[in-house]
């Protein structure tokens, strides 16, 4: 796997920090956070898709190693 995009890497530590932000929430906020959240994660995948049409690289390779990026750059959000 080569160089992953530093734009991928911010997509997906945006998407995680949405994530994150479910935690406690019920009723009408958890909704409105979870629409947030989905839409992050939607932009996540898009980049993916045009990353993988213009290079070419296996999909689930590269969602692999943008996550693990992620993960190493940071510890989970949800946690904190």
């Amino acid at each position: 796997m080569g160089d992953i995009p530093d734009k991928l890497i911010a997509l997906e530590r945006s998407a995680e920090i949405e994530r994150a932000k479910l935690a406690g929430l019920t009723g009408a906020a958890y909704d409105a956070q979870r629409g947030r959240w989905c839409e992050a994660y939607e932009a996540v995948q898009s980049a993916i898709t045009a990353q993988v049409a213009a290079t070419g690289e296996d999909r689930d390779r590269l969602e692999e190693a943008v996550k693990a990026a992620v993960r190493r750059a940071q510890e989970d959000p949800a946690v904190e």
